[in-house]
């Protein structure tokens, strides 16, 4: 399948930034909640369908397969016109309000420890989680309401020839969070860690092998993983981090290392302060960490003196100083950023994604701001800083 000339250079781009090169300008792009594409539509008065991906020639993208662990259509609870009740294929129930800009966890089917141990997954290499369109949690619930998404591979070959495209799968966290729910989750770690760790290995195993599927499905066709794994909140790690080194880093490794195998680099997503941690992302040799959010103390320009080249840094523009569309603030905060691009090993964006609450306006003079000003060598007059 061929790429556009432009897609090439936006690969370069990408890949000289995560080898820690200066490629010829600061890569950028985003994750936008619906909502957001909405006004950012109706304030630059653009077509229905316009893409930001698209219109702003964005750097890289990231596609999400079916990683439910049971393959089945939505059950619907109850639906009207305001919200919609249903269960999904992590047998939980989940109900999402339309004017809401996320769903709401009512219950889990796996309530107790012993029906956590008894569960055995569908197919991590099932064909339906990548060649068939079908209801899928975590591309249909969300900050909008899909049913039926589309098939995984038909949109990694679209959007293919204009964009670095990634792959992407979550952890076992993340897996367990929708499974169980978070209450459980970190109780039952409390209550029975060896039992639970014994799970947590063979949910590792599962999603390690739905990553090398999910390669194998894509047939050279992507450019680089994403791992969801949401571990932290805005002080600290949700539980003991030797836990986490435990039972969680080694499966988080071997993912790494499989995509690495197939040269493929990758993206942590991890929302929260995760300082405690980061120095085992830099030594498992993680080429990016995302979104480094500014609320839970997370600072790239520090992170950067600290850890130098060992791991790159995609993320950590505030969002609520966006969201004030205040545009002399974002210029301080942009321009501050983009000091950590120095010497490569930088993408712009948000430390979580585009709100609703940041106006259309704003998003584009972002977008121009980063254009104008992350050309290498940088110079970022007033704001440059030291590194």
């Amino acid at each position: 399948m061929n790429r556009t000339v432009n897609c090439l250079a936006k690969l370069e781009r990408m890949n000289k930034a995560l080898n820690h090169q200066e490629p010829d300008r600061v890569p950028i792009s985003d994750f936008f909640w619906g909502s957001f594409l909405s006004r950012w539509r109706k304030e630059l008065d653009l077509p229905e369908d316009t893409n930001p991906y698209y219109y702003y020639d964005l750097d890289w993208i990231v596609t999400t397969p079916n990683m439910d662990p049971f393959i089945r259509p939505f059950e619907t609870v109850r639906e009207n016109n305001m919200e919609i009740v249903i269960k999904t294929g992590f047998l939980a129930t989940i109900r999402k309000r339309f004017d809401f800009p996320m769903p709401e966890w009512i219950s889990f089917d796996t309530d107790t420890i012993e029906k956590l141990e008894t569960l055995v997954f569908d197919d991590a290499a099932d064909p339906r989680r990548f060649l068939l369109s079908g209801d899928n949690q975590i591309a249909g619930v969300g900050d909008g309401f899909e049913r039926n998404s589309p098939p995984w591979i038909d949109t990694v070959k679209k959007l293919y020839p204009e964009f670095p495209v990634y792959g992407s799968i979550i952890e076992c966290s993340e897996c367990l969070t929708r499974l169980i729910g978070q209450e459980n989750f970190l109780f039952w770690i409390g209550m029975y860690p060896e039992r639970l760790g014994a799970v947590i290995n063979r949910i590792g195993q599962f999603y390690l092998d739905c990553t090398k599927a999910q390669i194998k499905a894509a047939e050279g066709l992507l450019d680089g993983f994403v791992i969801w794994g949401d571990v932290a909140y805005k002080q600290s790690m949700l539980f003991d981090p030797e836990y986490w080194r435990q039972y969680f880093r080694p499966w988080v490794k071997e993912m790494i290392d499989e995509c690495h195998r197939n040269n493929l680099p990758v993206i942590y997503h991890g929302c929260g302060n995760v300082n405690a941690i980061l120095e085992d992302f830099a030594d498992m040799g993680l080429d990016a960490y995302n979104p480094l959010e500014v609320k839970a103390e997370m600072d790239a320009i520090k992170l950067k003196r600290l850890y130098r080249n060992r791991i790159g840094y995609c993320g950590n523009n505030d969002i609520l100083i966006w969201e004030t569309n205040d545009l002399e603030l974002i210029k301080r905060e942009t321009l501050k950023k983009l000091n950590a691009a120095k010497g490569g090993g930088f993408i712009f964006q948000s430390d979580h994604s585009v709100s609703s609450s940041v106006s259309g306006k704003t998003y584009d003079y972002i977008v121009k701001l980063v254009r104008e000003y992350g050309k290498y060598p940088l110079n970022l007059g007033e704001y440059d800083i030291e590194m």
